[in-house]
């Protein structure tokens, strides 16, 4: 059986590495999709590896990974917070989702604690730096494993 897993990144990820770097470090998300490419292939997931600013597009790649019958690990950035059309599409996904931010969101500002896409996720990862993406993938690995 194929794992097919979808990686979606949402707005000011293509930014990393320039963007904040001292909140968010200096590894580019080109440097975080090698990594995740690379562990993919170890794990034996099928892994698409994508980043958008557009919510309509992020939508599109989440109903896509539903018909493709994928799992999920979000990074919903900015998209995060009262995005509710975003939601309601991560809620079509049968397969695990984690959710995923590099930062404590619950260590910021508060319009940066309180994710509407957490309600839907089957794990929730953040603060672990660009990290997270393979702490990610393993936990995945092990959810796809103990799923029914």
């Amino acid at each position: 059986m194929t794992r097919k897993l979808y990686i979606l990144n949402g707005s000011n990820l293509n930014m990393l590495g320039a963007r904040e770097p001292h909140i968010y470090g200096t590894t580019t998300l080109k440097d975080i999709e090698q990594n995740c490419l690379a562990l993919a292939e170890a794990l034996k997931f099928d892994c698409v590896f994508r980043q958008t600013n557009s919510e309509s597009q992020l939508i599109d790649w989440i109903q896509e990974a539903f018909l493709q019958d994928a799992a999920l690990i979000i990074n919903p950035a900015g998209f995060s917070f009262g995005r509710i059309p975003v939601l309601d599409a991560v809620k079509l996904i049968r397969r695990p989702v984690v959710e995923l931010h590099i930062t404590n969101i619950h260590r910021r500002t508060e319009e940066y604690r309180h994710s509407s896409i957490s309600v839907a996720a089957t794990a929730v990862i953040c603060g672990a730096g660009a990290n997270g993406y393979l702490l990610a993938m393993r936990a995945m690995d092990d959810l796809w494993g103990n799923q029914t």
